[in-house]
């Protein structure tokens, strides 16, 4: 039997929506939509400084992180109660279903709403249970990973984690997000050793806008996992050869890095160069409803820019499994549901 045609460029975007992909660098208060900012407000009582909708959407201008977060924090002032989280979480994952990830690991910023006088119950309740209902409601494996805000301190992450203890179950891991620069890695080395002996999942933000050093210390001081982000570390050629020989995974985000001007624009970006280079890298959305695009846009945005071809989606997608926290069997399954998709596009190998 001769084997089946390249795929066409034009096809190349149907494969990558239809193909199952697991999504591990979403921040799910960065799904929080325009739209769903305005219902929220309306329920609280709360005004906005902007007439609309589409008013809103016109203050995404971003220059850098700071300019991002800036609007980021204003925004999730609208959530207040269990069922706010609840309808973002199951707004996200609804739509994740549509996209066909199998596996979303979602980051959530306690600190956000405990700061705002919004009960830690309130927060990991509503997520929680949102993910818990997504197997059966959308077909997808949702798992809650709890963030440290950087720009704070190591106390008030200790803090954050005491009050996070008695919900222990809802969540499997943590991380570390928010303004990067001026805040290593290194400064929160005693609170995530603790989250080691209790057993969770590590990883961190580092390399997106700070230096390759902050991947070191992520990886010999957090003991991260993954990095998420993990771009600038193609500046240094031993830290390259240290992540292709752990596989340590990179959580990479195009659209976001775009928007914020890690690269000038998506041409230039290095996810290829990453997979040449034998890493471990992932294709994610980050903060979707500010960026640009959930996880098919970044897909499509970041081929169409740099021509990745069939063979670069496949290995994302696998590499996504690989890089996930959910269990051996699940991963296979997956694997095995991409090789039909694959097939079914005409693709074999890749």
């Amino acid at each position: 039997m001769n084997p089946p045609p390249p795929l066409a460029p034009d096809d190349l975007p149907a494969l990558l929506a239809a193909m199952p992909k697991a999504e591990l660098h979403i921040h799910i208060e960065g799904s929080l939509e325009p739209e769903m900012i305005f219902a929220l407000a309306a329920r609280h009582g709360v005004a906005l400084p902007y007439p609309d909708v589409e008013a809103l959407r016109r203050a995404y201008a971003f220059s850098d992180l700071q300019s991002f977060l800036d609007i980021y924090y204003q925004g999730a002032d609208v959530l207040r109660t269990e069922q706010d989280f609840y309808d973002l979480a199951g707004a996200y994952l609804a739509r994740a279903a549509t996209e066909n990830i199998v596996r979303a690991e979602i980051f959530f910023d306690p600190q956000t709403h405990t700061a705002r006088g919004v009960p830690m119950s309130a927060v990991i309740g509503g997520l929680s249970r949102a993910c818990a209902e997504a197997d059966t409601r959308h077909g997808v494996s949702a798992a809650l990973i709890l963030c440290f805000l950087r720009h704070l301190s190591e106390r008030d992450a200790f803090d954050t984690l005491e009050q996070a203890l008695p919900w222990r179950e809802h969540f499997i891991g943590v991380g570390l997000d928010s303004s990067e620069l001026g805040h290593p890695p290194e400064k929160f080395a005693r609170v995530f050793a603790r989250c080691r002996a209790l057993g969770l999942h590590v990883v961190a933000h580092a390399g997106e806008e700070g230096p390759p050093d902050y991947i070191w210390q992520a990886l010999d001081v957090l003991k991260a996992e993954r990095i998420d982000h993990g771009v600038q570390c193609l500046h240094d050629t031993a830290l390259v050869r240290r992540l292709a020989a752990s596989g340590v995974p990179l959580t990479v985000c195009p659209l976001s890095n775009q928007k914020l001007r890690v690269f000038p624009d998506l041409a230039r970006h290095n996810l290829g160069a990453l997979l040449d280079a034998g890493l471990c890298a992932t294709v994610n959305s980050d903060d979707p409803a500010y960026f640009g695009g959930y996880l098919n846009q970044n897909f499509r945005s970041v081929f169409a820019a740099t021509g990745l071809t069939a063979r670069h989606a496949r290995q994302l997608a696998l590499n996504s499994f690989k890089a996930s926290f959910a269990p051996a069997a699940d991963q296979a399954r997956w694997r095995e549901q991409l090789d039909a998709v694959f097939e079914r596009h005409g693709v074999r190998g890749g």
